[in-house]
């Protein structure tokens, strides 16, 4: 270990382990059932429910990793592992919200039935096992972009398959047969807003970018109000992880005005206001010509 801290998120591990076991054995169940009746329809909706297992163990692994300490060769430890399962969940939903929309295009142009009692008992089920598994991420989703990714995922499959049993209902009692693709449809853009969003903010974190619940206005204004500070430069704020911030800083002060003490409570103002979990202040003093450290040849 290095030095580094390793902080522990809340315990998610009971509800991954839930997600996936439910998924798992609805999996096998729908593929079983398909084979049995005969239903290529199933039997790929199985193979789409087998890929968001892949999601919540990558969204798990990850969770796990975050956890592990820090080493010589990997100082931050393994906490960026939840940023990067939390961009590939992204694109992974991406990718199959296009293949539903593709699906639902293809049923609006050439409408078919959605396959009888038994598909729309198979997906009765799915969508109450989809919505089971949504609502264990549902408390954590807001400040763990990793728990979203779950939480996305499940919410997307679980409306999906509730649009099957409506749109199998319909099309029994009014003979509408495009009800079920327009349904999906439907879904499809209200689930792609939310996506969009985690893609979007998961590849902003990928590439270091200040997380978008950062005040950097307000740090700057802090710092740079403290007193005996001359300037501030070199600022940086990233994620270590999708629920850790780090903060690294040159602050230019008067000669020995900032002690232990003094950067105890910045450190301190940092993470209760602002959210900043990891702190590193370097302070140098106003020496006329010398200018920041970065900047001496002699410092390189």
């Amino acid at each position: 270990m290095t030095g580094s801290r390793v902080h522990r998120r809340p315990d998610s591990h009971r509800a991954f382990a839930a997600g996936v076991t439910l998924n798992t054995l609805f999996v096998l169940a729908e593929g079983g059932v398909g084979a049995a009746v005969g239903s290529l329809a199933l039997i790929a909706d199985a193979g789409h429910n087998f890929s968001d297992v892949i999601s919540l163990l990558l969204a798990w692994g990850a969770g796990a990793l975050a956890q592990r300490a820090a080493t010589e060769r990997r100082t931050y430890g393994f906490r960026k592992a939840t940023v990067v399962a939390s961009f590939i969940s992204a694109v992974l939903l991406l990718a199959a919200l296009g293949a539903i929309a593709r699906e639902a295009v293809g049923r609006l142009l050439h409408p078919a039935p959605v396959g009888g009692p038994v598909i729309i008992l198979v997906a009765a089920i799915g969508a109450v096992i989809n919505a089971a598994t949504a609502a264990l991420f549902f408390s954590g989703k807001k400040n763990d972009l990793n728990i979203q990714a779950a939480f996305l995922h499940m919410a997307a499959d679980a409306g999906v398959s509730l649009g099957v049993v409506v749109g199998g209902i319909l099309i029994a009692l009014k003979g509408w047969p495009w009800i079920d693709p327009a349904i999906s449809l439907a879904i499809v853009v209200i689930v792609f807003w939310g996506t969009w969003k985690l893609f979007r903010r998961s590849l902003d974190l990928t590439l270091d970018a200040v997380p978008e619940n950062i005040d950097i206005a307000g740090i700057k204004d802090y710092l740079a109000g403290l007193e005996n500070v001359v300037q501030i430069h070199d600022l940086h704020v990233w994620a270590l992880s999708t629920t850790e911030v780090a903060l690294t800083v040159h602050v230019v002060a008067a000669a020995d005005s900032f002690d232990t003490n003094t950067l105890c409570g910045i450190q301190r103002h940092l993470h209760d206001r602002f959210g900043i979990a990891h702190a590193t202040i370097q302070v140098e003093t106003p020496t006329a010509g010398d200018g920041c450290l970065l900047d001496r040849p002699d410092c390189l």
